[in-house]
């Protein structure tokens, strides 16, 4: 096909009409997965701050183990993509396949890793604690690393789902999901009195559901083009294997860097008080819902930039990412002065003390300008550079920001020039805006171009 001809034909793929509906489930499907954490969080605030402290600390971690196989989700998703795009839909159903193995290994190996040494590593990660807040983290946690296996399931067939463009369906699983998360956690909360326990069971019960089914529909031929027959008869290829990690390794050790480096933030609030660490983690709560957007327009680059490369159409591949940043931005924009205006009712949805209340709302206020000025160009952005198969570009770029901006000047901000907690959250804010500068710059420049992740 003569690049004029692909050009056309990809941007007529990606009209208007495909691309709302492609990313208005996302984002829905987005809202239910923040109303997950919400959900665990406002009803188990009902048995105490140590409980919400120890769901926040443990959720931290689950998020760095867990990230390996949710970057492999991602380096599997670029590789259908671009096949799709080259309308080679027998290697997209093998890829497919070998993503699905992938994920299954690395997240069983992490979850007997997570459910024996759960305490000394919420200790490294932590330090001294309440002794409350230690045990409820215990119990939380060697619950849900069961769920790992299923978690990494989903995410991998949620993600092949969008690669074939096919959002619809991962959003009304999404529902279901928080149906039952949110239903499990009322009965086992309120009426059997489990707490924290509770919360996990109900976790682990939902995703192990969205596995199942999601599966399910996948083999039967709901992910067409892609095809999984023969999932059962185990042969690796290793080409594709490869494939997917040049993208998922560099994926996967960007984000465990970004959480390394979080939690290494995380690690101040404790040093001032329950009421510094509640705070914290109900501004997470609250915050997350202005990340929706950015997150569900980074899933469709993944998607529609993958396929454009996939095709050699680098046209439209510019011009979709250029659409959709700009949507990333007025979407972003409008939720954070939303957040910003409503902070206090808002976060008077949790049971705090007046002392968490207002950390909350001080931390809110500050992430709230940060979102604005750059977070779709430091999180949405790097999506379309690793759907072109530059996932080495933007894995160093994040950690350096991450262990010179954030974690450096946050130690800077908290202790040296005596701004307390907020330093961590202004640190976040200078993270932001670094990374998303030398993003922009590699995009603009197009060097992207000379990768190859397909053969």
């Amino acid at each position: 096909m003569d690049p004029h001809g692909a050009s056309v034909s990809m941007m007529e793929r990606w009209n208007g009409k495909a691309l709302f509906r492609l990313i208005w489930p996302l984002v829905i499907e987005q809202i239910l997965a923040v109303t997950m954490g919400v959900a665990d969080t406002v009803m188990i605030s009902s048995v105490g701050e140590h409980a919400v402290s120890a769901i926040n600390i443990v959720d931290n971690i689950n998020n760095l183990l867990i990230i390996a196989f949710a970057a492999l989700a991602t380096g599997g998703a670029v590789v259908v993509s671009q096949y799709i795009g080259r309308r080679d839909h027998r290697n997209a159903g093998e890829a497919a396949k070998q993503l699905i193995y992938a994920v299954s290994g690395i997240s069983l190996v992490i979850m007997v890793f997570a459910f024996f040494l759960r305490r000394p590593i919420i200790r490294i990660i932590y330090g001294n604690m309440s002794a409350d807040v230690m045990e409820a983290a215990a119990v939380y946690m060697m619950i849900t690393c069961l769920s790992y296996p299923f978690l990494a399931v989903y995410n991998a067939n949620a993600a092949l789902f969008r690669a074939v463009g096919n959002s619809g369906i991962t959003m009304r699983i999404a529902l279901l999901v928080n149906i039952i998360n949110i239903g499990g956690n009322a009965f086992l909360i309120f009426v059997l009195h489990m707490g924290v326990a509770g919360a996990a069971l109900s976790t682990l019960t939902s995703r192990a559901l969205a596995a199942i089914i999601t599966m399910i529909l996948l083999y039967r031929g709901h992910g067409r083009p892609i095809r999984l027959e023969g999932i059962l008869k185990f042969r690796l290829v290793r080409s594709m294997l490869r494939s997917i990690l040049n993208v998922g390794i560099p994926s996967g050790l960007e984000s465990s860097m970004f959480m390394v480096g979080r939690l290494l933030t995380q690690r101040i609030f404790p040093i001032f008080g329950t009421a510094a660490m509640a705070g914290n983690a109900v501004a997470g709560v609250v915050n997350s819902f202005s990340f929706m957007p950015g997150s569900a327009c980074g899933m469709a680059l993944l998607t529609i930039i993958g396929q454009c490369v996939g095709a050699g159409d680098y046209h439209a591949a510019k011009r979709q990412c250029a659409r959709i940043l700009k949507i990333t931005y007025l979407i972003t924009a409008a939720l954070s002065l939303f957040i910003w205006i409503f902070r206090d009712p808002l976060i008077g949805i949790f049971n705090l003390s007046v002392e968490a209340h207002d950390f909350g709302a001080l931390f809110l206020q500050i992430h709230c300008i940060s979102m604005i000025l750059a977070w779709p160009l430091s999180f949405a952005l790097p999506n379309a550079l690793r759907a072109a198969g530059d996932a080495r570009y933007v894995m160093w770029v994040a950690t350096i920001s991450m262990w010179t901006l954030r974690v450096s000047m946050s130690y800077i901000f908290t202790f040296a020039l005596g701004l307390g907690p907020l330093g961590v959250w202004l640190g976040m804010g200078a993270d932001f805006i670094g990374r998303g500068g030398f993003y922009l710059g590699r995009w603009l420049r197009g060097r992207w171009q000379d990768k190859k992740v397909i053969t």
